[in-house]
C-alpha cells in the first residue's frame, strides 16, 4: 500500500510541502487550525505569493476540475491521525516577544493534538526549525501520549526552502537531512523521498541533535557571509574603495564563492534573523554561548545597515526629512516573494517616515502585506507613481522590474534625480547617463 501523508500546518512551508508531496504521487491531507486558511486552500488558492505554488496546488486539490484529487485539507486532528502513515509537522517557530529564544508553543501544541490519535505504527516528521534538543524531548513526549506507544516514532527532516524557489527546492532538494533514532524511520523517509533520491539528491542520515543543528548552522553561515561583505562595504566607504569590485575579486576564490557577496541593506525575512538569535539563545542555555558570540556582531552589522541607509538618505536631501518626498522601491525582504517580515526595506521606510519624511512605497507583490504592517506609509500602484515629485528615490528590494526601469522616463517624474541603490543591483553608468546622482552602499560616489 502506498504511504499516506499528512502535513500539519499549512503556512508557507506546509502548503508548499503538501502540494509537493501530492506531486510526488502521494495521497496527502493538509491540516490547519485556521478554518479560513483551509477554505482558501480547498479552492486552490494560496495565502502567500510563491512562484509556481498555486499552479502546483491546483493540479492536485480534490474538487478542482482536472486535478489528480490527491490533496485534501481538514481542521480535524482525529481525521489526520486516522489517515496518515507519515505526519509532517510544519508549524511556525517565531521569536519569543522580548527575547532571543524560539517560541516552541506551536510545535508543542501540534504534537499534543496529534499524539492521542496515533493508534497504529506511524512516523511523525518534524520540519520546523527548532532549538537543538527539541527532537529528543518531543520523541519522548510522543511515545508517552500516543496509544501506539513506541510504534509512534519521530524523525527530524529540516527544510531548506528559499522563498521564490520553494517549489523547486522541495521537489528537487540539494540535500535531504534525516535525523532518526532507528532504521524504520530512515526507511520510511527514503520511501517518501524516493524520486528526489533517484534524481541524485544526497540523503544524509544523522542523529536528532545534528539534524537540528544543520538548519541553524546553515542559516548562521549565510548570515555571516552577508554581514561580512556589508562590513567590507563600511570599510570601502571609509577608504573610498569599491565593494562590488572587491566582492568580484574574492568571489573567484572557490573557497569563498560568489554567492551572498552583494553588499546592501542586509538580510531580513521570517527565518534568518530569528533563527540566528534563537541559535545564540540556545547555545547560552547549553553553556556554549562563547562559541557563538560572533553571531551578535553579525546581527549588529546587519541591523546597522538599515540605519546607515537612513543616514545616507537624510544627507541626500540636505540634512533633514521635513517636507521631503522619499520614494521607496521595494517592500518585501527579497524579490519573488510577498513576505515583509523583518523587511529591511520597510524598516528604512518606516524610520524615514517617523523622522518627518513623506514616504511613498511601491512593490510588485508585497503591497497588501506592507499596508497591514505599516498603514501610515503612502503606497503607489506603480514605480512611476511612487517616484512622482520625489526628492530622492531608494532602491531597497532587488526586483527584476526595478532593474529594468527606464531612468530617463523616471527622471521626468521626480523633483530631483537622486537615487540610492540599497541593493547594488542597478547599473550606475545607465542612471548617471540619464542625469541621476547615483549612490550605492560601499561604492565611490562617482
Amino acid at each position: 500500500m502506498p504511504l499516506k501523508i499528512t502535513v500539519i500546518g499549512t503556512g508557507y512551508l506546509g502548503a508548499t510541502h503538501a502540494a509537493a508531496m501530492a506531486e510526488l504521487g502521494f495521497e496527502v491531507l493538509g491540516l490547519d487550525v485556521v478554518p479560513e486558511k483551509i477554505e482558501m486552500l480547498q479552492r486552490g488558492e494560496v495565502p502567500m505569493y510563491e512562484p509556481g505554488l498555486e499552479d502546483l496546488l491546483r493540479r492536485h486539490v480534490a474538487g478542482i476540475e482536472g486535478s489528480t484529487g490527491r490533496l485534501r485539507f481538514t481542521t480535524s486532528y482525529e481525521e489526520a491521525g486516522a489517515f496518515g502513515d507519515v505526519h509532517f509537522v510544519c508549524v511556525n517557530t517565531p521569536q519569543k516577544h522580548g527575547e532571543y529564544a524560539c517560541d516552541m508553543s506551536y510545535v508543542d501544541s501540534a504534537f499534543d493534538a496529534l499524539a492521542p490519535h496515533l493508534t497504529r505504527p506511524t512516523l511523525v516528521v518534524g520540519k520546523s526549525t527548532v532549538p537543538v534538543g527539541s527532537a529528543a524531548r518531543l520523541a519522548a513526549r510522543l511515545v508517552a501520549a500516543a496509544p501506539a506507544g513506541e510504534a509512534a516514532e519521530l524523525a527530524w527532516n529540516p527544510e531548506f526552502l528559499r522563498e521564490g524557489f520553494a517549489v523547486k527546492d522541495t521537489l528537487h532538494p540539494d540535500r535531504i537531512v534525516a535525523g532518526v533514532a532507528g532504521e524504520r524511520a530512515e526507511e520510511l523517509l527514503r520511501e517518501v523521498y524516493a524520486k528526489p533520491i533517484a534524481e541524485g539528491s544526497p540523503f544524509i542520515v544523522m542523529d536528532y541533535p545534528t539534524s537540528e543543528l544543520v538548519k541553524t548552522s546553515a542559516n548562521s553561515f549565510l548570515a555571516t557571509k552577508i554581514s561580512f561583505i556589508n562590513a567590507m562595504a563600511e570599510v570601502c566607504e571609509a577608504a573610498d574603495g569599491d565593494v562590488v569590485k572587491l566582492a568580484e575579486a574574492i568571489g573567484h576564490d572557490d573557497r569563498i564563492g560568489k554567492k551572498f557577496l552583494r553588499a546592501g541593506i542586509g538580510f531580513g525575512g521570517g527565518c534568518l534573523p530569528k533563527d540566528l538569535r534563537a541559535f545564540m539563545a540556545r547555545a547560552g542555555e547549553l553553556g556554549a554561548d562563547q562559541a557563538l558570540t560572533f553571531l551578535r556582531e553579525i546581527d549588529s552589522i546587519n541591523m546597522r545597515r538599515r540605519g546607515h541607509m537612513v543616514e545616507l538618505t537624510r544627507d541626500a536631501v540636505g540634512g533633514g526629512f521635513l517636507g521631503k518626498r522619499v520614494a521607496v522601491l521595494g517592500a518585501t525582504f527579497k524579490p519573488d516573494s510577498d513576505d515583509v517580515r523583518d523587511s529591511p526595506a520597510l524598516n528604512v521606510a518606516g524610520q524615514i517616515h517617523l523622522q518627518g519624511g513623506q514616504v511613498t512605497v511601491y512593490d510588485p507583490k508585497g503591497m497588501e502585506n506592507a499596508r497591514r504592517l505599516f498603514p501610515t506609509l503612502a503606497y503607489a500602484d506603480t514605480a512611476l507613481e511612487a517616484v512622482r515629485g520625489a526628492d530622492v528615490v531608494l532602491h531597497l528590494t532587488e526586483w527584476r522590474e526595478f532593474r529594468e526601469l527606464d531612468p530617463a522616463a523616471l527622471g521626468e517624474a521626480v523633483a530631483e534625480r537622486r537615487i540610492l541603490d540599497g541593493r547594488n543591483a542597478l547599473d550606475p553608468a545607465l542612471w548617471r547617463k540619464a542625469g541621476w546622482t547615483y549612490r550605492a552602499l560601499g561604492r565611490p560616489q562617482a
